[in-house]
């Protein structure tokens, strides 16, 4: 199944609102059951089911927010780029309890009409309170 541009932008706007509303099926549901995750670590979930395993702990924290940049679409590679600032508490030890901004892209490829690769990129700096700062691993 090939989805036309206006399909693939609906999809994704019902998927950032699932996000928005911390609905892990419903960010799910766009999902291939053959999905490829590959996180900004390297980290990487093969299939739907791993994927919900995975991130059912970071939903249930109800406490992560994506802000949509800009979303490209390829029609007909059925390909889309999806650029997004992450804000979330920091989990590094010398800032915690602030709020960390984290800019990153995903290269997201469909395969009959769902995501089959989310690949996340993401800066190796993060913004607290207005200050740049090296990511620690």
């Amino acid at each position: 199944m090939t989805l036309s541009r206006e399909q693939i932008h609906s999809a994704f706007t019902a998927w950032n609102r699932a996000w928005e509303r911390f609905e892990l099926e419903g960010v799910l549901a766009l999902m291939h059951d053959d999905v490829l995750f590959e996180n900004w670590t390297g980290g990487k979930a093969v299939g739907k089911h791993a994927l919900r395993k995975a991130w059912q702990p970071w939903f249930a924290q109800r406490a992560f927010r994506f802000v949509e940049e800009e979303l490209f679409i390829d029609e007909k590679e059925q390909k889309v780029l999806f650029r997004w600032t992450l804000e979330w508490p920091c989990p590094e030890k010398e800032f915690q309890g602030k709020i960390e901004k984290r800019k990153g892209v995903d290269v997201i490829h469909l395969k009959d009409g769902k995501i089959i690769n989310k690949l996340t990129y993401s800066k190796t700096t993060i913004d607290i309170d207005g200050r740049r700062h090296p990511l620690h691993l």
